[in-house]
């Protein structure tokens, strides 16, 4: 599904094609997921764990603000440079979100989910007195994400643009979230 919907979007991946590319029956994949929408929500929420998971122990080891943001730094240029087709998904389910009513609930936890992790370790980094929130760490999270989302939509839409000036523009708007402590 993942490899199905990055090349053809949501409309064009059909059970079919799908079962067909990962060799098994179109009746395995209506037995386990039903619907095509649950087949994509399953998918994003697996890749989504599998990044926040990445995302999430970097920043556990970070000792400071710039080790902060240099963790957040390095997911974005890894998802732009290394992996778009997670981005496609991601807007895919988007969208999807917007006509289904049962995938926008599922598009929110799983986004709530995501937030509530790095706010946590942003909670926990405060409290260990590494850094100091310039506003509650589910807000942060929350802004940090919403610049990510935003940069890699740029980045992969214009993919021959330099976004260096863009980046660190970004990296100033989290530091002014994100300070050392002392």
């Amino acid at each position: 599904m993942r490899a199905s919907v990055a090349e053809r979007g949501t409309a064009g991946s059909t059970f079919d094609e799908v079962a067909r590319a990962a060799g098994v029956s179109r009746g395995l994949l209506h037995y386990y997921f039903g619907t095509k929408e649950r087949l994509l929500v399953e998918v994003v929420r697996h890749e989504c764990e599998v990044r926040s998971a990445a995302l999430g122990g970097a920043l556990a080891q970070a000792r400071s603000a710039d080790d902060v943001v240099a963790a957040l730094v390095a997911s974005l240029e890894d998802v732009a440079r290394n992996d778009p087709a997670f981005v496609t998904l991601l807007f895919e389910l988007f969208v999807l979100s917007r006509r289904h009513a049962d995938v926008a609930v599922e598009f929110a936890q799983l986004l709530a989910r995501l937030r509530a992790q790095v706010a946590a370790v942003l909670g926990a980094k405060q409290a260990e007195g590494v850094l100091v929130l310039g506003a509650e760490p589910d807000a942060v999270a929350d802004v940090i994400f919403s610049l990510g989302d935003g940069m890699l939509l740029r980045m992969l839409a214009d993919a021959e643009r330099d976004f260096g000036a863009a980046t660190a523009a970004g990296v100033q708007c989290v530091r002014a979230l994100v300070r050392d402590a002392g």
